[in-house]
């Protein structure tokens, strides 16, 4: 192994896998979107020691990933077989049917307004902290999050 992406590694390793079990819900699908991650940052390690923010980019790119596997149609359809208590993660006092709900929301979402939302809503990061992750104006965050909120309503209200 490169001894950079081992650095890489054991900087931002806790960081990657703890974001993807947030998002993914298992520990088991979390571990490989963080192997992915990392093969991923290997390929970019060019251009990822130019970065100022490492930790910013692989953030990006794991809420990215994890987003993307939540859409897939076979992922999606093993979360909702799964037993609800494993789809809570450890320590939250979530609902575990109102977090289903809302992966089934994030999984069919606008990608974009996915993203803001999970960022929002799930890490309470503020509009101005997710547009600095996202690259974009706190409006535009809003404007996103607005419309995932709107939309979502809508989804559910329309659920059987």
């Amino acid at each position: 192994m490169d001894p950079r992406i081992a650095e890489l590694w054991s900087r931002h390793g806790a960081i990657v896998l703890r974001r993807a079990q947030q998002i993914l819900g298992q520990a088991q699908d979390a571990e490989e979107a963080a192997q992915e991650v990392f093969l991923r940052a290997a390929d970019a390690l060019p251009t990822l020691e130019a970065r100022a923010q490492t930790t910013t980019w692989l953030y990006r790119i794991t809420t990215n990933l994890c987003l993307n596997r939540l859409r897939d149609t076979r992922r999606r359809a093993a979360l909702e077989s799964r037993h609800e208590e494993a789809l809570r993660p450890s320590g939250s006092a979530v609902d575990p049917v109102k977090l289903l709900a809302l992966r089934r929301l994030l999984a069919e979402a606008d990608p974009a307004q996915a993203e803001a939302a999970v960022l929002v809503f799930v890490d309470g990061l503020s509009h101005a902290e997710a547009a600095e992750v996202l690259g974009v104006s706190r409006r535009t965050v809003g404007n996103l999050c607005e419309r995932f909120v709107v939309w979502g309503r809508e989804r559910l209200s329309a659920s059987p």
